[in-house]
């Protein structure tokens, strides 16, 4: 499941995290892959190990924490550091196809995690530059520019890229999460659940109808759940 998350930053944020990343030291993106990754890849990513990035990263994390869509949607058990890339017109920077590695570790968080869904949170308005995140599935390929502040979820299985800047620049935070439920399908269906629970409870109130409704969303949690 591809899902749009609106709002994860307020315009107000938006502004103060582009104020920080402007004077950030912004380093070559190559650095945080592998050999393969390397040759598709030209951006610049402001440092892992940053005392802004882990400023911004953790505002991020609290703000994830407080949306009910990506909760809905993710079922995060860990999340991954929040990093930051920039792609510039005037390098001419892209991103090839490629596919995020399965698995993932970092300095400020020890041992591996599984990336099950990889994120874009868009700190550019689409009209500050040309060019789209890339993303490919079943159905086909995906040109995603959201509004600053909102992010795109997807699984970390699809292939995806970003294509040369023709104008400006693409400012974006990006991170992987690991699902409580591996499955994309699974959580597919408990987030489609979810939503309509959410829906008809508002709609209906709390009605015994709606309580098994809530017993099975918490027992198919139970049984697919890992943690």
């Amino acid at each position: 499941m591809m899902l749009h998350v609106p709002g994860v930053l307020s315009r107000s944020e938006v502004i103060e995290f582009r104020q920080q990343l402007d004077g950030a030291d912004w380093v070559d993106g190559r650095e945080t892959v592998g050999s393969q990754g390397a040759a598709f890849k030209q951006n610049r990513q402001v440092s892992e190990n940053a005392q802004v990035t882990s400023e911004l990263g953790d505002r991020i994390l609290a703000a994830l924490g407080r949306n009910a869509l990506f909760v809905s949607a993710a079922l995060p058990l860990r999340i991954s550091p929040p990093l930051f890339n920039r792609y510039e017109a005037a390098r001419q920077e892209q991103y090839g196809f490629h596919i995020d590695g399965a698995v993932r570790s970092h300095p400020s968080s020890p041992g591996w995690m599984r990336t099950d869904l990889s994120a874009t949170l868009f700190l550019s308005s689409p009209e500050e530059y040309d060019g789209a995140l890339t993303i490919l599935d079943s159905t086909g390929a995906h040109e995603i520019r959201l509004p600053a502040g909102d992010l795109i979820l997807y699984p970390s299985t699809h292939l995806h890229g970003v294509p040369q800047v023709g104008r400006g620049n693409r400012v974006c935070s990006f991170f992987w999460v690991q699902s409580m439920v591996r499955s994309d399908q699974q959580r597919t269906m408990l987030f489609e659940l979810d939503q309509a629970i959410q829906t008809l409870r508002s709609q209906l109130g709390e009605t015994k109808e709606m309580l098994m409704l809530v017993s099975h969303y918490h027992n198919l949690l139970r049984e697919w759940a890992e943690t």
